[in-house]
């Protein structure tokens, strides 16, 4: 398609997505339900076709250098594909938000005043290496009344391809629009520059990737745009921490999967257990072939660590390393996150009651997790089924975003002729 194309292409786009999305504001929740439980049918009985393109994508994507963190993002086993089968059906579980009553009243003039949820309307989803990404979006879309169109990146094509065809042809089989759910075929950036100018057509925009990603479709879309630019994710350990579980907790939080958002990327430690807890985690972190990058008191306990600079308390390094900074106090804990901080998640290991209460109320971050670790801040974690994204900003929605976040609300006014005067 010539690049002449592009414009029209997405008002094309736009207009079948927001002719389905008029359909599905109107479909029940039974019949909703059943389509995403034949989605996720369709997940299983394509596990073989969808590994099989996505085994491409890896070969390619291995070819052009990406880094092990993107291609464990990109990668589908048998058992992630199972996953994503078993979270459209638990979001086929959830309550439908679509209908429900916020709040009601009836004013001394008898009119009945009522505040209903409705969905959004069309979600464009922009997103990288993860292809997971394609079937949770459509699902949470579905649920909450709204059409999709999905744009993943060039490195998942294949895959994202390969479900979406899968979840096209569940939603068919049960008689909802196709265009309920549509899948960008190119990754053509002028496509998808003219895809953020759709605000007539699009209600909001969801981009799920790299800084650089999320900054540039900031910059060029015309309708609003829900984001986080990074998880810059702090645990802080307490002197008054059991420093076992403090152990178990961080290790997990950097370990356990540090390509993704919610992995820590920076360890405040009170300077009171410093040299009791410094050295055993950091051996433990090491041995697991995490690089640590310290401040001067860690270095004094632990002279392995490479000297930390200012950049390496900003940095979100979806990788094995780690910045380590002994603090002064609690306090000096939360002028560290304010100061450098990304308002994802961050998190407190300590008995003391109130310095939780401390802590929670100082962080301004989407998530404050106590006594536990960042890796829970994701929508299936907290019963959402699954999450079209997870913002750091304060209007809308905040933190992972479910089917109650892919809606508004309209204002229903009942009388009995009652007039103005």
């Amino acid at each position: 398609m010539p690049p002449t194309d592009w414009s029209q292409a997405a008002q094309a786009l736009g207009r079948r997505a927001r002719a389905a999305a008029r359909q599905l504001a109107v479909t029940g929740t039974a019949a909703k339900n059943a389509a995403l439980r034949a989605m996720a049918a369709g997940l299983r009985a394509a596990s073989e076709t969808i590994r099989k393109a996505n085994a491409a994508d890896l070969a390619a994507a291995e070819q052009a250098g990406l880094t092990s963190a993107m291609i464990d993002r990109l990668t589908l086993t048998a058992e992630r594909i199972e996953k994503m089968a078993r979270s459209v059906e638990e979001i086929a579980d959830l309550r439908d938000p679509v209908g429900e009553t916020l709040e009601g009243y009836v004013r001394p003039n008898g009119l009945r005043i009522e505040r209903v949820r409705v969905p959004l309307g069309v979600v464009l989803a922009i997103y990288e290496s993860r292809p997971n990404v394609t079937s949770d979006v459509a699902a949470l879309c579905l649920k909450s009344g709204n059409a999709a169109i999905l744009r993943g990146g060039k490195e998942a094509l294949r895959s994202n391809l390969a479900i979406h065809r899968a979840l096209a042809e569940a939603l068919a089989s049960q008689g909802l629009p196709a265009d309920a759910s549509l899948m960008v075929e190119t990754s053509d950036r002028d496509l998808l520059a003219a895809l953020l100018r759709q605000d007539e057509t699009i209600d909001v925009v969801v981009p799920r990737g790299g800084e650089s990603l999320i900054r540039a479709v900031a910059e060029q879309s015309t309708i609003p745009v829900i984001k986080h630019y990074k998880g810059v994710c702090h645990v802080y350990v307490d002197d008054l921490a059991d420093l076992d579980m403090a152990e178990a907790i961080c290790f997990n939080a950097k370990v356990q999967r540090p390509g993704v958002c919610n992995a820590m990327e920076t360890m405040l430690v009170h300077k009171h257990v410093a040299a009791r807890f410094l050295p055993r985690i950091c051996r433990h972190l090491s041995d697991a072939g995490v690089e640590l990058r310290g401040c001067e008191a860690t270095r004094a306990v632990w002279p392995d660590a490479k000297p930390a600079t200012d950049e390496d308390w900003y940095a979100e390094y979806l990788d094995l390393t780690l910045a380590v900074r002994a603090v002064e106090h609690l306090q000096d804990a939360i002028d560290h996150i304010a100061r450098y901080g990304s308002a994802h998640t961050d998190a407190i290991v300590s008995e003391d009651v109130r310095r939780v209460r401390r802590f929670v109320q100082g962080v301004d971050s989407s998530s404050v997790m106590i006594n536990t670790t960042t890796r829970f801040s994701d929508g299936g974690e907290y019963g959402l089924g699954a999450e079209v994204g997870i913002s750091t900003g304060k209007l809308h929605a905040r933190g992972p975003m479910g089917c109650r976040d892919l809606t508004t609300y309209k204002w229903i006014v009942t009388g009995e002729g009652q007039l103005r005067t």
